[in-house]
């Protein structure tokens, strides 16, 4: 079974993580998510166990345990569907950052560009 885990503490590595796990059964693989450009912990990772009942029993037996002083987050990671992974498209971001507009910042000018507008 493949596990999320959240709230992680930056400064936590996946030998430690995989330890945690352990107590529960057979960690096949951790891996904690990075940022692409500093390196630096997101803060969330995954493990993989064989043996749902063991991962089951580690999602009830750390979901909100402290973990350097921070709580953490245990669930069952679901697939991203293709439905997910395609609602944005390409170049969108979300926020009114992107596109040619006002320098006002007005979506109605196309796109409300804050970073003024060509």
């Amino acid at each position: 079974m493949n596990i999320f885990v959240g709230s992680l503490p930056f400064s936590i590595k996946e030998t430690d993580l995989k330890e945690l796990f352990e107590e529960f059964g057979e960690v096949a693989s951790v891996k904690i998510i990075s940022d692409k450009f500093s390196g630096r912990s997101k803060g969330f990772g995954f493990i993989d166990m064989p043996n749902d009942d063991n991962a089951q029993e580690a999602i009830n037996g750390l979901n909100g345990k402290e973990v350097d002083g921070r709580k953490i987050v245990v669930n069952k990671s679901e697939p991203k569907s293709d439905s997910d992974r395609s609602r944005r498209s390409y170049g969108e971001r979300g926020d009114n950052r992107g596109g040619y507009g006002s320098r006002d910042g007005n979506r109605r000018n196309n796109g409300g560009n804050r970073r003024g507008g060509y």
